[in-house]
């Protein structure tokens, strides 16, 4: 006699057995991976539970809606921002650091945050404005500080540069960029970003 045994697929067990933390970084990871693919507008809660390999109930227990979910994804995902560039000359720094941010924003958390900031209509948009201010703006700018203080206690920063509006600089140049003209950032606009914009902003127009 065959005695017939029922086996769960790999999938099953796999979700059958997550809880807690890993089942929710599994789904934040979807969720991470569903904005960085199709987008603010394609992401559905069934697509991602179905990319966490889990039911859409354990979805919709820990997140209600879709921009409570999103948000916790990019809180959890993006790169942070750890330490400022120190390579002995402002240029050195600030380029380093631009590239340090490019690959934030190239990087999976980037592109989603890039659906998110480029899909979403204003309403939606302010539910995240804490999350990017907190999670991107917050760190570039205190590391830009960091830079240009360094700067003018070497002598190569005019001292009032080290204003709101120079430290915003950088960063809304970047960002206006990437989003009004799908610039990619290579190493040559970097430069010349830094060359032509940057370094004339901080340094003395006197002789």
């Amino acid at each position: 006699m065959v005695t017939l045994r029922w086996t769960a697929a790999p999938a099953q067990a796999a979700s059958a057995r997550r809880r807690g933390p890993v089942l929710e970084r599994a789904i934040l990871d979807a969720a991470l991976e569903q904005l960085s693919t199709v987008g603010w507008n394609g992401l559905t809660m069934e697509g991602v539970a179905a990319g966490a390999q889990t039911g859409k109930a354990a979805v919709y227990r820990r997140w209600p809606s879709k921009e409570d979910l999103v948000a916790d994804a990019l809180r959890a995902g993006l790169p942070p921002f750890a330490e400022a560039p120190d390579l002995g000359g402002v240029r050195e720094d600030l380029l380093q650091l631009c590239r340090q941010a490019r690959e934030a924003m190239f990087s999976r958390p980037g592109f989603a945050l890039r659906s998110v900031i480029h899909e979403c209509d204003q309403a939606q948009a302010e539910r995240f404005h804490a999350v990017i201010f907190k999670g991107v703006v917050e760190p570039s700018v205190k590391l830009l500080r960091e830079i240009i203080t360094r700067g003018i206690e070497r002598g190569e920063v005019r001292p009032d540069a080290a204003n709101d509006y120079v430290f915003d600089a950088m960063p809304a140049m970047m960002m206006y960029r990437s989003k009004m003209r799908g610039s990619e950032w290579d190493d040559r606009d970097l430069e010349k970003m830094i060359d032509q914009f940057m370094l004339p902003l901080l340094r003395s127009s006197g002789p």
